[in-house]
């Protein structure tokens, strides 16, 4: 399976754990999907998901799926893996 296919699963089930209306846990879980975004998803727009998580988390906004829709910007709208193969090919 390909790496972006997997880090597609990890996004849903990283967004499905965030709609868990759990009291106080937000507390600790928005630092935690900031750090987990930001690696994720290196570079600018990484660190900006990562604050959009973490505000996300914090505030009672847990209905929107962070991590998928920063998957579907890297990967469909952004077509992160037609520059990768670019890339190698101008190797």
């Amino acid at each position: 399976m390909k790496k972006k296919y997997k880090k597609l699963i990890l996004s849903i089930v990283l967004d499905a754990l965030g709609f868990i209306p759990i009291p106080f846990i937000d507390v600790v879980w928005a630092p935690l999907t900031s750090y987990i975004m930001i690696n994720m998803y290196k570079g600018k727009e990484g660190k900006i998901a990562g604050i959009v998580s973490f505000l996300e988390e914090i505030l009672p906004l847990d209905v929107i799926p962070t991590f998928t829709l920063m998957w579907i910007y890297t990967y469909v709208i952004n077509k992160e893996d037609d520059k990768e193969i670019e890339v190698i090919e101008n190797v």
